[in-house]
């Protein structure tokens, strides 16, 4: 084969992200098959393995591309140190309610709450970071905060599976971009930190006859392997096909996951969807329209500058 067929056959730059991407959203739109069949396994425990098994899976991967040497640099800098215990505890925290909602038959809920986390970075962008939001924003953070309501009148009390999980995970990301390292870098060391109690937890189950793994089924242990690959792929994707394609590109395809996760709840595993729930993603749809609709608005208008 010439170098010019295969030139020809390679995929471009935007191609390759958006395949990254594609796979990225996917495997986290289908992980609640994977969690229902350890629904009988508790949220912290499954956490705990997707943590010690996260570890091996990064550092493989550091080594493979050549970036081992680089984490030691790190953990010789405290500032750096506490900056990614604050994210690892973001992100397990969020972990921990996600898989407890989808043992639970709360995947509706789990939907709803990443639909709203769009419109949860742009306020956390208007309070932290000085970004002004426009008038359109404010419309549509206004129907989020309508779609909350209408959900705590319903149920008399806050729909708090929705609102913990864009806002664990939004600040999750708020305060990644702190972190002036490479992705994977970053995921390792913040496993590397969670990995001490995590191991020390899942011993403690084990001497106390709790544990799933050593005591567990041979499904129960080839499962709590799976957890370490099943969480760190898709990161590892969705870093790299954030790099490759655009902004906007990639904020519409966010919401293909709580897509996925509101059609599976419905049509698989047969949660119950009231009228009230109904009212609220009608409300949160319409807030993500007006957003996307102001986003990519403000992009064409800089891409037009820029050729100006």
């Amino acid at each position: 084969m010439t170098d010019q067929t295969m030139s020809g056959t390679r995929l471009s730059d935007g191609t390759r992200g958006f395949l990254m991407a594609l796979a990225a959203y996917g495997l986290w739109g289908a992980l609640p098959f994977y969690l229902k069949a350890l629904s009988h396994v508790p949220a912290l425990e499954v956490v705990a393995h997707r943590i010690v098994w996260s570890v091996p899976v990064a550092l493989l991967l550091l080594v493979l591309m050549g970036q081992f040497k680089d984490i030691f640099a790190t953990l010789r800098q405290p500032r750096m140190l506490a900056m990614a215990a604050l994210t690892a505890t973001l992100v397990s925290g969020n972990w921990t309610v996600y898989i407890w909602a989808v043992a639970h038959d709360q995947v509706m809920a789990t939907a709803l709450g990443y639909y709203i986390g769009p419109l949860v970075n742009v306020v956390l962008g208007g309070l932290f970071l000085g970004e002004r939001l426009n008038r359109t924003q404010y419309i549509a953070v206004g129907f989020a905060f309508a779609a909350v309501m209408l959900l705590t009148i319903e149920a008399g009390g806050l729909p708090w599976i929705s609102i913990i999980l864009p806002v664990t995970f939004g600040l999750y990301g708020f305060f990644r971009k702190s972190l002036p390292m490479p992705a994977l870098q970053g995921f390792t060391l913040e496993v590397l930190i969670l990995g001490v109690p995590a191991l020390g937890y899942i011993l403690w189950l084990g001497m106390n006859g709790q544990d799933h793994f050593v005591a567990g089924s041979s499904s129960d242990i080839s499962l709590l392997l799976l957890a370490g690959p099943l969480t760190a792929i898709p990161l590892i994707l969705y870093a790299g096909g954030a790099k490759l394609l655009r902004y906007t590109t990639l904020g519409l395809m966010q919401y293909m996951t709580p897509t996925m996760l509101f059609l599976f709840a419905i049509f698989i595993f047969n949660e119950p969807f009231s009228t009230a729930q109904l009212g609220a993603f009608v409300l949160i749809w319409t807030g993500l329209a007006l957003y996307t609709w102001s986003m990519v608005r403000e992009h064409r208008r800089n891409r037009i500058r820029v050729e100006q």
